[in-house]
């Protein structure tokens, strides 16, 4: 059942720093040496290795760390706490907004940590770990966690933030019906990560509140950090699903005018066409008895009575105010 072990790590002891092989792991766990070990959530043989190795565990605990719908939270269990947090997926083929979701389960002794993705944040704490400037405790370890996962979300929404302003800009100066779609595509974005991060604030501050032997007076300020700078990015998220509606409603309005003002060209010019297109249509058939047929001028007086009508429609239109 090792082949569902990812990477793990020893916190401290003698072995601080050190990657531990899928044999090691497990004894590291057992023991009183804080130990990490991350799995494939979807691995066929993670189920029974958490059922092997975190027994003590409630079975609904155990299911919430391999469970597919997932949601933010952060719940204690007796000595230990169950977190379940979202990143920016920054996997190859994949939207952003598609967030990954990280489970789990920490105490004085042992952490695990599950994901059916790769999660850059949780790469970053090994790297971290590796040359000997990672978390010590299990404590710090959710604080730093939090920490690299909202590093992520944060360049991403200001990314967002300002796109939205360039086409606040755009639809006021050059509207065109190509900004509809982007409008779009940018609004179910914010949408998908507001989702995603809303009940992360929540999650963080439970943690935080967390009546928890391991989390020290710093790792609750490190969080406690995170959850400002997130829910200041859900509310940026907020505003800027507001705006992104408002730019789509004003945008149809002003396409909607466009057409309007077209529609009313076109009519105004069908109106001084018509009568022209009735005379000519008469004068050209080809019948005897043609008034003028066989007058030299009558071709020139005609076009001279067309121009006159022009004048006077354009005249009425004027005084009807419709030009």
């Amino acid at each position: 059942m090792t082949g569902c072990i990812r990477f793990s790590y020893a916190l401290d002891g003698p072995e601080a720093g050190q990657k531990l092989s899928p044999v090691r792991a497990p004894e590291v766990l057992r023991d009183d040496t804080l130990g990490w070990v991350h799995l494939e959530a979807d691995h066929l043989d993670t189920p029974d290795w958490i059922a092997d190795n975190l027994a003590y565990l409630d079975p609904a605990a155990q299911e919430a760390l391999i469970t597919p719908a997932t949601r933010a939270r952060a719940t204690r269990i007796g000595a230990g706490v169950l977190v379940i947090l979202r990143g920016v997926n920054t996997n190859e083929g994949r939207d952003p907004e598609d967030m990954v979701a990280v489970r789990v389960w920490a105490d004085a002794n042992r952490i695990v940590t599950l994901s059916r993705q790769r999660v850059r944040a949780l790469r970053d704490i090994a790297e971290a770990l590796e040359a000997g400037e990672g978390p010590g405790n299990a404590g710090a370890f959710l604080a730093m966690l939090a920490d690299c996962l909202n590093t992520r979300l944060e360049p991403l929404v200001s990314d967002l933030d300002i796109e939205t302003d360039a086409l606040e800009t755009a639809v006021i100066g050059r509207p065109d019906q190509k900004l509809r779609h982007r409008i779009v595509a940018m609004r179910l974005q914010v949408i998908e990560l507001y989702r995603h991060s809303a009940p992360q604030v929540a999650a963080l501050r439970d943690l935080e509140a967390a009546d928890l032997p391991f989390l020290r007076p710093s790792d609750r300020m490190q969080i406690a950090e995170t959850r400002q700078s997130l829910t200041r990015q859900t509310e940026n998220l907020v505003e800027m699903r507001e705006s992104l509606a408002v730019l789509r409603e004003e945008l149809s309005g002003q396409i909607s005018d466009r057409l309007n003002r077209h529609m009313y060209i076109i009519a105004i010019i069908s109106a001084i066409c018509l009568p022209l297109a009735i005379l000519t249509g008469l004068f050209g058939v080809n019948l005897g008895g043609m008034p003028g047929a066989e007058h030299p001028y009558a071709f020139w007086i005609f076009s001279a009575s067309l121009v006159v009508i022009i004048g006077l429609q354009a005249l009425i239109l004027r005084l009807m105010r419709w030009m």
